[in-house]
């Protein structure tokens, strides 16, 4: 249970760090500032097997759209493990018996 938690978690922050990045260069934050830049990097490290599957009018556009696609896959990918590892034959329960 804990391996799922922190799977989740995982993902949850790669998905955070990937829509940050998205939001700061839509809303043309200045990219010489060290914690957008930051930021920006490790979204285009994390999003970048998502670099060009799909192309718009804009480069905005296009990135937001691949760098989208890529949180949500995060997002999918680290659920299914998780159900998965919860799912695990071999797991015991301990049975709370109810106060009477």
């Amino acid at each position: 249970m804990a391996v799922a938690r922190l799977i989740r978690a995982v993902a949850g922050i790669v998905a955070a760090i990937i829509v940050a990045a998205i939001l700061l260069k839509v809303f043309s934050a200045n990219p010489h500032n060290t914690l957008v830049s930051d930021l920006h990097d490790a979204g285009a490290w994390l999003a970048g097997p998502f670099k060009h599957i799909f192309s718009l009018g804009s480069a905005k556009g296009t990135m937001a759209l691949n760098w989208g696609l890529a949180a949500v896959v995060y997002l999918a990918v680290a659920h299914l493990l998780a159900s998965l590892i919860m799912r695990a034959p071999g797991r015991s329960y301990r049975r709370v018996r109810p106060v009477v």
